[in-house]
């Protein structure tokens, strides 16, 4: 993983949680070949283990290959919640919780 790549290393993206793609707005350029241009996903892997789904993928340089930043993406269901989470230092850092329930308890107002 490169700091040279990047703006700012592992930015705080609230609720964002990418299972693709990039966050090309932290992205300054190439640290190895000094260029601005698309940023490739290779390597990508997703394992299934015990309900928790994990996607792992690096960011490459598309000129010289080289790696920019690697991705982490995990997604899983406790109690009733959807539980997401990213881990990046191109894209950031990131956890959201969904209920699986119409109505999520959490944003329910009391009564009296």
């Amino acid at each position: 993983m490169c700091g040279g790549c990047v703006q700012k290393e592992y930015p705080e993206r609230g609720n964002t949680c990418l299972e693709n793609g990039s966050f090309l707005l932290n992205y300054v350029a190439c640290a190895e070949c000094s260029k601005r241009d698309f940023v490739l996903i290779a390597n990508r892997t997703q394992d299934d283990d015990d309900g928790e789904e994990i996607v792992t993928y690096d960011h490459v340089c598309q000129n010289c290959h080289h790696i920019i930043a690697q991705h982490e993406y995990t997604f899983t269901v406790v109690d009733d919640y959807q539980e997401y989470t990213m881990l990046c230092m191109l894209c950031g850092k990131a956890e959201d919780s969904i209920s699986v329930l119409p109505d999520d308890p959490r944003q329910m107002a009391p009564l009296f």
